[in-house]
């Protein structure tokens, strides 16, 4: 097995554990695996390339196919999370308007 194809093997298992840790709302272990991702992807650049063996490229293509997978489901979690955030930030700033309005009246 190929180095880049040990290295794709790795990168899918921190997507793995992002998309686990974004499902389980730990969004601590998400922003520091995300970080760990980060230094994975730039270590992989220098020597990324489509492999000449044509089940390297099949095992490649796979790899990427579920580290998007894992990428959507990512992105769904978090984004979920961050719509219902926005409604809580929202219902807070009415109640502070509703305090102070009642508060200015007394």
């Amino acid at each position: 097995m190929s180095l880049l194809i040990e290295d794709y093997q790795q990168l899918s298992g921190i997507t793995s554990q992002m998309r686990e840790a974004a499902a389980g709302g730990e969004w601590d272990r998400l922003i520091s695996l995300e970080k760990e991702c980060s230094r994975k992807v730039e270590a992989i650049k220098p020597h990324d390339c489509v492999p000449s063996n044509p089940d390297e490229r099949a095992q490649k293509l796979a790899l990427l196919k579920k580290i998007l997978a894992d990428d959507a489901e990512i992105r769904n979690r978090t984004e979920t999370w961050m719509e219902q955030l926005q409604r809580i930030m929202q219902s807070t700033r009415s109640e502070q308007r509703l305090q102070q309005t009642y508060l200015a009246n007394y």
